[in-house]
C-alpha cells in the first residue's frame, strides 16, 4: 500500500524548495519536489551544499519510490553531520557513540566486579579500561599535535607512541 505523494505544484503555485533555490520551473515530474516542500528551504540547502542537486536526483532515482523518503532523510542528515564535522560526517558521530558505549561497558564490568568482591587486576574490565586509557592517551596525542598515523596505529605499537620522545629518539 505505497502511499500516493502528491506534488507540491499541483496544489499551489510555490515551486519546491530546490526549483526554487535553482531558480527553475517545478513541474509536475519534479524528483524532488515530494521530499523538499517549498516552507522548508532549508532542508534541501543543507543536503544540496554536500550533495548537489544532480547526485540527489541520481541517488533517487535509483532508489524505489517507497524508500525514497527514507533516502532523503538520511541524506539531510548526512549533510549536517557533514556540516559540522567536514572529516568525518556520520562516522564521526558513530564513533563517538561507539567510545562512549566501550567506556560505560567498562565501567559496569568493574562496578560488577566490585559488587561481587571480586579483584578486578586482573580482570576483563581492567584491561578493558586499561585499553580504553591507552586509547584515551592516543587521542590527546593527536589534539597536541601527534600524525593521523598515531590516530590508527594497532595495539602492537601503541607503547612505542606513548614514550616520550626523548626516549623514542636514537642517540646521536
Amino acid at each position: 500500500m505505497a502511499e500516493k505523494i502528491e506534488h507540491p505544484s499541483s496544489s499551489s503555485s510555490s515551486p519546491c524548495a530546490s526549483c526554487k533555490l535553482l531558480r527553475r520551473r517545478c513541474t509536475e515530474s519534479c524528483v524532488l519536489a515530494p521530499f523538499f516542500p517549498p516552507n522548508e528551504p532549508q532542508r534541501y540547502i543543507e543536503a544540496h551544499r554536500v550533495f548537489g542537486a544532480s547526485n540527489i536526483i541520481k541517488m533517487l532515482e535509483g532508489i524505489p519510490m517507497e524508500m525514497r523518503a527514507d533516502a532523503v532523510n538520511s541524506m539531510v542528515y548526512e549533510a549536517k553531520a557533514r556540516q559540522r564535522d567536514p572529516v568525518y560526517g556520520c562516522a564521526g558521530i558513530v564513533w563517538n557513540l561507539h567510545q562512549q558505549l566501550t567506556k560505560s561497558q567498562a565501567e559496569k564490568a568493574i562496578l560488577q566486579a566490585q559488587l561481587n568482591g571480586a579483584v578486578p587486576s586482573t580482570s576483563i574490565a581492567n584491561q578493558q579500561l586499561l585499553k580504553l586509557q591507552g586509547e584515551n592517551a592516543i587521542l590527546q596525542a593527536q589534539l597536541n599535535g601527534a600524525t593521523t598515523a598515531a590516530f590508527i596505529a594497532n595495539e602492537n605499537n601503541k607503547e612505542e607512541l606513548l614514550k616520550p620522545q626523548s626516549e623514542t629518539r636514537d642517540p646521536l
